[in-house]
């Protein structure tokens, strides 16, 4: 009882800071009201976790934190002591690919045998859907060409772990979820640099070949590394899966952040734009992926699973792409604002099918 008044009181408190904070903000002190904005998202985040319907949230709204603090104060985030951030970005990549593969097995791929029609509708939906969905996009608006590829390149990306714990609180196929996700991880080094010189090269000049060594560094020999470290442990692999989770959403915080900072003014400019942009990608690969399933005849349980393979992508692949680019603060914008929004869809869409029965 004592600890749901403290989360209770953490929310109100909460919720002061954010009237005190638009308060200024319509005064014309918007600019000193920053630190009661990251107040907000801090209180609220620890506050989410007193409820179990909530807390779910609340690594989001952390995420949200550290973008605001990265907007209001930018050079913190670029640089330290000469050493700059950005660099940080490939090896924290790797660091997620590493923990993605420590949670694999060969038995992750027996659902190519065991369930065929939904895995390769799963892939084929998930490098056709949402490039020619993002490409779509980034024709029809009036962003700089490099932004705009951006919008294509996290079309071009793979899903990442996320959409296998959104599938399961969805009740989906989450063996088939694990699946889907590994084949196309691992088929990423090809088709993404080939999907991107196809559809994001009308945009800006995309090197293919360099391309996927980039992603070949940054996926197949992480994950190689995992999948080895997994099987000579694997009598602690309970510590290890209960490790590297915590990394690779630690590090997908650093790298949102980041990139954040070095594209601020270009967010300042077209940042509400850019959101609605990309939330139409997100939710379109939910919605077009599971019409498409539904049209195969796959299962209800199935075609959940292929809405969230879809919708959500690998946000950390994509920015890692862009920085190899050397186009972080344009081509790494739309990835960075993709990521933290596919988990509050994902999770919304998750909370409804979760009470929504499967017939």
């Amino acid at each position: 009882m004592i600890q749901k008044r403290i989360y209770t009181i953490l929310l109100i408190a909460a919720a002061c800071s954010l009237s005190w904070a638009v308060a200024r903000s319509f005064m014309g002190h918007i600019d000193t009201a920053g630190p009661l904005f990251i107040l907000f998202f801090v209180l609220l985040a620890i506050g989410l976790r007193g409820y179990a319907s909530l807390k779910g949230f609340s690594y989001t709204v952390v995420i949200f934190a550290a973008v605001t603090a990265a907007l209001y104060y930018p050079d913190y985030f670029l640089e330290l002591r000469g050493f700059t951030l950005a660099a940080l970005i490939t090896p924290l990549i790797q660091l997620i690919m590493f923990g993605m593969g420590t949670s694999m097995s060969v038995r992750d791929f027996a659902g190519v045998a065991k369930m065929p029609k939904g895995v390769i509708i799963g892939v084929v939906c998930q490098f056709t859907i949402m490039p020619l969905m993002g490409y779509t996009l980034a024709s029809l608006t009036d962003f700089s060409p490099e932004i705009a590829a951006g919008i294509i390149l996290i079309g071009c990306a793979p899903s990442g772990m996320a959409s296998n714990v959104i599938c399961y609180l969805a009740k989906g196929n989450l063996a088939l979820s694990i699946t889907v996700t590994s084949l196309g991880t691992l088929m990423a080094p090809f088709m993404t640099p080939l999907l991107m010189g196809w559809l994001g090269g009308s945009f800006i000049e995309v090197d293919v070949l360099a391309m996927m060594w980039d992603i070949f560094k940054m996926v197949i020999i992480p994950i190689g590394l995992g999948l080895v470290v997994n099987r000579m442990l694997r009598n602690h692999s309970n510590i290890i899966n209960r490790i590297m989770p915590l990394v690779s959403m630690a590090g997908i915080a650093v790298i949102i952040v980041i990139i954040t900072a070095a594209g601020r003014d270009s967010l300042l400019t077209i940042g509400p734009l850019l959101i609605l942009v990309v939330s139409m990608h997100n939710l379109s690969g939910y919605t077009l992926g599971y019409w498409v399933a539904r049209l195969f005849r796959l299962s209800e349980q199935d075609c959940r699973t292929i809405a969230i393979e879809v919708g959500m992508q690998n946000g950390g692949l994509a920015s890692g792409i862009a920085k190899e680019m050397g186009k972080i603060a344009t081509v790494g914008l739309a990835p960075a604002v993709f990521g933290p929004l596919m988990n509050i869809t994902g999770s919304v869409l998750a909370s409804w099918w979760h009470r929504k029965p499967i017939t």
